[in-house]
């Protein structure tokens, strides 16, 4: 049954990919009851986040059931054992989503959109790419053209890299990661761009960069905001970030830094979201989710997204 799906989904995505030049998509994501699992291709390699079945299942059930699934993936697709990486995806990772899990090292560049990001299959629960923003990293290239650009929560900075093919004037790309701030380095690399002055990779709390850069009077034209869902990460000074609880405040710290023209795009992935505009009144808000979920998500719920600007005065 996944066997099938699998390989009637890959027929009808190949040919959109190669249209839209995009090597990397969404597959599966839990179609079928029985198979609760979301698979992602990238380029020729698989990754698949297991989810559980049922609670009282046992050890020697669930691993019966991954050597099933691993065999119809194989199967469906063409593939061997080896290009198949294998996650666990609990319910809540919090911070536990950005640490590595793994010492296999698998990376390797993928193309999209002309242009090209490292990923890493192997060792983290997500891969540095994240497939469902797509279309949002191609509106930010649209409106690139001579800004100055801020990516907070920059991951690995493929909004920076897209923000630098629309020729940005500037960007600063912000991340509380060491690891993901010279990961961001490295994608700018692999596309041609160089860290420097007019390029900056900051790692820091992006609430402390907010707070600093309003004291020192700092204006982006273009901001992007893609904040977790929730991280308690030591390396953070409040201590814990819900993007429910502190989102009105985080919108509040980015549009202070916003020029009188400005735009921030704000993003959230947590299913039960709810924006909460009653507080923030003094700006423009847009939802833009439609124009920027992709055809391989058009049936889920894998973010919402928001163009916010300063009303006029």
């Amino acid at each position: 049954m996944l066997a099938n799906r699998l390989r009637k989904r890959q027929r009808h995505l190949r040919k959109w990919a190669v249209r839209h030049d995009v090597t990397c998509y969404r597959l599966y994501a839990r179609d079928i009851p029985e198979y609760p699992l979301i698979l992602d291709w990238y380029d020729g390699d698989v990754v698949v986040w297991l989810y559980e079945r049922k609670r009282d299942e046992t050890d020697a059930e669930a691993d019966a059931f991954r050597d099933h699934v691993l065999g119809e993936i194989a199967a469906g697709l063409d593939i061997t054992a080896a290009r198949i990486f294998v996650k666990e995806r609990a319910r809540q990772r919090g911070a536990a989503q950005y640490e590595r899990f793994a010492q296999q090292g698998y990376t390797r560049l993928v193309a999209e959109q002309g242009l090209r990001f490292e990923v890493n299959l192997s060792d983290y629960l997500d891969t540095g790419l994240f497939l469902d923003h797509r279309q949002t990293r191609a509106l930010v290239r649209q409106q690139a053209d001579g800004k100055r650009v801020l990516n907070l929560f920059a991951y690995t900075g493929s909004f920076t890299c897209y923000a630098l093919d629309g020729r940005a004037a500037a960007t600063t790309s912000v991340d509380m990661s060491k690891t993901y701030c010279d990961w961001i380095a490295r994608n700018l690399a692999h596309n041609g761009f160089t860290v420097n002055r007019q390029q900056r990779i900051i790692a820091q709390d992006c609430f402390q960069f907010l707070h600093e850069a309003a004291q020192r009077r700092e204006q982006y034209d273009l901001i992007v905001c893609d904040p977790p869902t929730f991280s308690n990460s030591k390396r953070m000074q409040r201590g814990s970030f819900d993007v429910t609880r502190d989102h009105a405040e985080l919108i509040r710290h980015c549009a202070r830094l916003l020029a009188p023209d400005g735009a921030l795009y704000f993003s959230a992935n947590a299913h039960r979201f709810k924006l909460d505009t009653a507080v923030l009144p003094h700006l423009a808000i847009e939802e833009i989710t439609a124009q920027t979920i992709p055809e391989d998500f058009r049936n889920q719920r894998s973010h919402q997204c928001w163009r916010i600007q300063r009303r006029a005065t």
